[in-house]
């Protein structure tokens, strides 16, 4: 190997390690990695930054943008709520589910879609005795499945069609991709029907852990008027830092405040909700001035001025490694932690010190507006209602509906690019204000993008500088004599075990040239071989961190992370077998 190609092998070497590690964010990584290629003389700058003029991360994120516009309005929600249904136990509605998510995944981004049904799913579960862990699990893969089915199924998709033009080769059909997605979307429905009640353990999710923990972890207390802390702050009746309890919400009769902050001024009557082993009560009924007032359960509060919300914290989150008293939660977020649920069980030790890992489902309560305010920051991949209330569909859902169909009737036609076709539905989403110009901001997110565009970076050192050429000839080297199908099975397995590792844009765009040059070595088509890369790396089905949608349900599905290599690894199987046979006799 040349020295660029040793150069840029260290590189990503640095770049993989430290994505599998977890600790930086994944954007930093990758567009550092870009820089290191840039400064090593590997690549110039206009190879180093090629990502950020190229179509791709462009086009997604003005989709991002419409898919905000769709969820704002309640678009999905009429189809959504006639999903489930009431009749049958498990099998009929979880196929009334599955459907419409992957028909919906095939041209909407996911998250969004898996968002609004998490809240639906759960109460559903909860009203029928069915756990949630044997739904949500499935309704994840299925939107996984579905977004093979179209180019703009995926932000990977789109990725590897504006990078296959750099490698000369036409952007891939907008239903290209589907000539493999759908037997595998097919034969993906009818395993998780089958497999899912057999292969899925019985989890208990975040909310009836909390429920259950309520009994125990609940209670009132009610400030005597006139006595020693009547007309006091919070914190100077010494409220605040209590061992093992805190203050949840003060109900004043007329409104309730939630969170209580520590200027918070506590009247006489008014009844103060805590939560915390109930053990401690006896530290507070011999405090003077409280009296303790009827147990009432924390999930059962039901006033108009307080909701109770989970959210799941995900990778780019800033709370992840840090304790909430670290952060300052309740000033920062204007909500209280009444619990942290991990691994399928509430985390027993005091809230306040318990160091936020990644895949946490925190059980929290606010205003109403709560959701509004962090459903999209990076703060966490999921902010749903307890109630289980999906948006309401408004009459202003048709603008985003028609939108939309607009851009994949013309981009599936070729009468007009699916480029500017999303762009110019954003724009119009602004225009018409169905989105805010802060909501369309807010809609995009900065981190995929810059993974995106960095990544095309690397994966032009790893061409310029030979060492896709190298490790194409080793793989031919080493499967060629299994035939076309030998190498294009390694290529698929080192996507998926990549994929799993790191993101699956970064998988997609690292994999693409080594792919393109391997199969140029062999009899395969460049083009066949480009399209097994993008779908292995949008087949995540081993690891709730291989797949955004896989996270969000991890925490509220109550699931443990071996419970995913349990179903997944029969539809990773699945998809390697139905790509290798297929690919060669479609290209």
């Amino acid at each position: 190997m040349s020295i660029d190609a040793w150069l840029t092998l260290a590189v990503v070497v640095v770049v993989l390690a430290t994505l599998v590690r977890g600790r930086v964010s994944p954007s930093v990584v990758v567009f550092g990695g870009a820089v290191g290629v840039l400064v090593l003389g590997v690549i110039t700058p206009e190879q180093a930054f090629s990502g950020f003029s190229n179509p791709a991360p462009i086009t997604v994120a003005a989709l991002y943008v419409l898919a905000a516009g769709i969820e704002k309005t309640g678009a999905l929600t009429p189809l959504m709520q006639s999903t489930l249904g009431n009749r049958g136990s498990y099998r009929r509605p979880l196929l009334r589910t599955l459907t419409p998510t992957m028909g919906a995944s095939a041209f909407l981004n996911n998250t969004p879609i898996v968002a609004m049904l998490i809240p639906q799913v759960t109460s559903w579960a909860a009203r029928r005795g069915v756990s949630v862990s044997k739904l949500l699990m499935p309704v994840s893969f299925a939107a996984v499945m579905g977004g093979l089915l179209t180019m703009i199924g995926t932000s990977t998709n789109l990725v590897v069609s504006g990078q296959m033009s750099t490698l000369g080769l036409s952007e891939m059909g907008f239903f290209e991709i589907g000539k493999v997605g759908l037997p595998i979307a097919l034969l993906g429905l009818v395993m998780l029907l089958v497999l899912a009640p057999v292969l899925l353990p019985d989890r208990r999710s975040a909310r009836a852990e909390m429920e259950d923990a309520g009994r125990h972890f609940s209670f009132e207390m009610i400030v005597e008027p006139g006595g020693p802390i009547d007309g006091k702050t919070v914190e100077q009746a010494q409220l605040r830092n209590l061992s093992g309890l805190f203050l949840a919400s003060v109900d004043r009769g007329d409104t309730v405040i939630a969170p209580v902050r520590p200027g918070t001024v506590l009247r006489g009557g008014n009844r103060l909700h805590f939560v915390g082993p109930i053990t401690r009560v006896v530290d507070l009924q011999d405090m003077r001035g409280l009296r303790s007032a009827e147990l009432e359960h924390v999930i059962d509060l039901d006033e108009p001025s307080v909701r109770y919300f989970e959210a799941v914290v995900g990778s780019r989150s800033p709370l992840v490694g840090k304790t909430l008293k670290d952060v300052g939660f309740r000033s920062t977020y204007q909500a209280a932690v009444l619990g942290i649920h991990r691994s399928g069980h509430l985390v027993g030790n005091r809230l306040g010190t318990e160091r936020i890992r990644l895949g946490d489902t925190l059980i929290l309560v606010s205003d109403p507006d709560f959701r509004d305010r962090w459903r999209d920051r990076a703060d966490f991949l999921l902010v749903a209602d307890l109630d289980g209330t999906p948006p309401v569909a408004t009459s202003r859902a048709w603008i985003p509906v028609t939108l939309l169909l607009a851009v994949v009737v013309l981009a599936a036609t070729g009468l007009f690019p699916i480029l500017q076709g999303s762009l110019i539905a954003a724009i119009l989403l602004v225009a018409s204000k169905v989105l805010s110009p802060l909501e369309a901001r807010r809609a995009i997110d900065i981190e995929v993008i810059v993974v995106i565009a960095s990544a095309f970076g690397l994966a032009a050192a790893m061409q310029s500088s030979g060492l896709a050429s190298t490790i194409a000839d080793g793989l031919v080297g080493a499967l060629g004599g299994f035939g076309d199908r030998g190498v294009l099975l390694g290529l698929v397995l080192a996507t998926i075990v990549l994929t799993e590792l790191v993101t699956n844009n970064a998988a997609a765009l690292l994999m693409l040239p080594i792919a393109v040059t391997a199969a140029a070595a062999t009899g395969l088509d460049p083009r066949g071989a480009a399209i097994a890369v993008a779908v292995a790396a949008s087949a995540s089905f081993l690891s709730p961190i291989g797949y955004q949608t896989n996270m969000m349900v991890y925490g509220p599905g109550g699931y443990r992370f071996t419970d995913y290599a349990r179903l997944g690894w029969s539809f990773s199987l699945m998809v390697v077998v139905i790509t290798v046979a297929l690919v060669p006799m479609l290209w």
